[in-house]
């Protein structure tokens, strides 16, 4: 397999700053109540927002933050407060409809109310959304099975049992085992607590949605000065389209640009194709968690208009972007997941659309490090690697990601 020299870089021709109103989308009661909720937490705390300033003077911009979600409750990933706030939303809906009262995370707590409610959740994932759905699970006193796909490595599968969570591995990539989920949860009358939306399932997606907004919340209020560019990586798309509603009200000159797997950029297609574009095939990818071929819904509906621009980022970069983390002093622990929207910036700011893009000496780039190292056993090897070694680590890591899934497929027909 040969890698890409450069990434795809596609300029949104339906952008407009400003087109996503975040009064429309996040209603301002909503944003207030997420953030009281998710503080009552057990173990809540802002996460760093880190600046990199040799990293922006090495390419030519103003200045570079990064905010580290490696620490976020304990679970390695951004993804803690998503999938555990619709979790928590789920909780209260059920109480309400059994008891007709409304209750606050503390009472359902002290009451232990999630265990008798009758509950059962489930979801597919690539690592980081399920392991947020199994710590809710175990937190409200909830039953849980969680999906993984034929490439989520032995560490993530562990991570999910030991949060409680009963694993269901399903030959094939992650649509795989969002469509074996959906099948069993109908079949078994449990809840499916999953980021990706579609025609009819909408709800919870949106609370996962809701629930990102507290991490940026606290990104504008570390900030020093106002973001002008957010380099995001993205798989189904919940997370760049949260940034895309929120900034468009409280920073409506904010540039995003949607960050993509080269084969896995289900985003930039449907982009190019101006609706949404489907992708089949083995999807094979270091960024684990952004190994997704079908766009959520609702957060196509917002990133239509609202991106600036999608790009792919070379798997080469993305481990090398990993790799300059680890080497600062003191390191950034970063996943290869984490690590993408990193190099799509590096990417960007020495290719030929850096001028397209606005990426200038005042530019003020935001990256978010979504994960830390949720697979310690890649991070470790992928640390060792000698440089001259890291294209071809890639090469031959995609390679046997796409025959163990393609493998899996055939063994079940």
């Amino acid at each position: 397999m040969t890698m890409n020299a450069s990434p795809s870089v596609y300029l949104n021709p339906r952008y407009q700053q400003g087109a996503i109103s975040a009064a429309g989308f996040f209603p301002a009661s909503e944003l207030k109540s997420v953030k009281a909720d998710i503080e009552q937490w057990p173990g809540y705390e802002a996460t760093p927002l880190l600046p990199l300033p040799d990293l922006a003077a090495a390419h030519g911009v103003k200045s570079v933050l990064y905010k580290d979600e490696g620490g976020r409750f304990g679970l390695g990933s951004f993804k803690a407060i998503g999938g555990a706030y619709a979790v928590q939303r789920l909780v209260q809906q059920r109480v309400r409809e059994q008891q007709g009262i409304d209750v606050s995370v503390s009472q359902i707590l002290e009451n232990d109310l999630g265990r008798t409610c009758g509950l059962v959740v489930a979801c597919a994932t690539d690592g980081n959304h399920g392991r947020s759905v199994a710590w809710a699970a175990r937190l409200f006193g909830l039953p849980c099975h969680i999906y993984v796909h034929a490439n989520v490595s032995p560490n993530r599968r562990a991570a999910l049992q030991e949060l409680g969570a009963t694993v269901v591995a399903v030959p094939g990539v992650y649509d795989d085992a969002v469509n074996r989920a959906s099948t069993d949860a109908s079949t078994h009358g449990w809840t499916i607590v999953s980021d990706t939306s579609y025609p009819g399932y909408s709800e919870i997606p949106f609370n996962v949605m809701l629930g990102y907004t507290v991490m940026f919340d606290e990104i504008l209020d570390q900030a020093p000065e106002p973001i002008t560019h957010v380099f995001i990586q993205c798989g189904v798309g919940a997370l760049p389209a949260s940034i895309c509603a929120y900034f468009a009200a409280r920073s409506p000159a904010t540039k995003l640009i949607v960050v993509e797997p080269e084969r896995a950029a289900c985003l930039l297609e449907s982009a190019r194709g101006g609706a949404i574009v489907n992708l089949d095939g083995d999807l094979a990818t270091l960024m684990a968690g952004l190994a997704c071929g079908c766009p959520s819904h609702l957060a196509w509906s917002v990133l239509r208009e609202g991106a600036a621009a999608f790009m792919t980022a070379p798997e080469e970069l993305t481990v090398r972007g990993l790799r300059m983390l680890a080497k600062r002093q003191p390191a950034i622990i970063s996943g290869e997941t984490g690590a993408a929207g990193l190099a799509g910036f590096l990417a960007a700011s020495e290719g030929p659309q850096r001028d397209a893009l606005g990426l200038n000496r005042d530019s003020v780039v935001l990256l978010i490090g979504t994960e830390g190292a949720t697979d310690p056993d890649l991070y470790q090897t992928i640390l060792k690697l000698p440089d001259d070694d890291v294209s071809g680590f890639c090469q031959s890591f995609l390679q046997r990601a796409r025959r163990n899934a393609l493998n899996q497929a055939a063994s079940q027909k």
